[in-house]
């Protein structure tokens, strides 16, 4: 799990480097915080205990930052320009996430209880 962690901070890094723009949102358990990715100032704050829909523009990044009080998982569905979809179990306690270029819509649903396996 460390190495496909390290694989995608990798990967979004690079495309972060050549993305125009990067868009930042963290997810709280009953709050969504939208901020300025180079200045880290906070655009907007609005409370939501419901499923949150980031719509991303053409050539732009999400930095996904998943922060909830407690180790739990989210269920992240990214929607691509071409309509393709990919579904991520991702841990939420303090961690943050990239999308890749393409990506014009993210659904981050409820935390659900971290369940071992």
């Amino acid at each position: 799990m460390k190495k496909l962690t390290l694989s995608i901070a990798l990967l979004a890094s690079i495309l972060t480097a050549k993305a125009q723009d990067t868009t930042c949102t963290m997810v709280r358990s009953n709050e969504v915080i939208e901020f300025n990715y180079q200045t880290s100032k906070i655009i907007s704050s609005y409370d939501n205990k419901k499923t949150i829909i980031i719509n991303i523009g053409y050539q732009e990044v999400l930095c996904l930052h998943l922060y909830d009080d407690k180790l739990r998982v989210r269920k992240v569905i990214s929607t691509y320009s071409d309509g393709e979809t990919t579904i991520q179990v991702l841990d939420s306690k303090d961690d943050v996430y990239f999308t890749p270029l393409g990506v014009v819509k993210v659904e981050v649903r409820r935390p659900r209880f971290f369940i071992l396996r």
